[in-house]
């Protein structure tokens, strides 16, 4: 969040000060599905860093390493199906995946 005064400051040059939901003008469902894919993407990185190699993950679910490193960044390329994927070939249940998930909407 921007401090008041800079926001003044900008707003008095003419500039126009939003959310990144604004300027790219998302669906409050499409910024929650985009909220819910780093999320995963974060708790993917996370578990597999204490676990294994990227390219060990990207042996065990038959992907490439920079497919596991994209779905690491919440890449909009990786398919929800490939992180799912690679957070159940971490050891993560469907009860954790979802509490990642949950812990989104709080």
């Amino acid at each position: 969040m921007m401090d008041a005064a800079k926001q003044a400051r900008l707003e008095a040059q003419g500039w126009k000060v939003g959310s990144v939901e604004e300027f790219l003008e998302l669906t409050p469902e499409e910024s929650m599905l985009i909220e819910i894919k780093l999320a995963l993407a974060s708790n993917l990185r996370r578990r597999r860093r204490s676990q294994m190699t990227q390219a060990q993950l990207a042996q065990k679910i038959e992907s490439s390493q920079p497919r596991v490193a994209r779905a690491e960044q919440g890449d909009q390329s990786v398919s929800f199906d490939l992180l799912l994927r690679a957070m159940l070939a971490t050891g993560a249940t469907p009860q954790e995946i979802g509490q990642v998930i949950a812990g989104v909407a709080a």
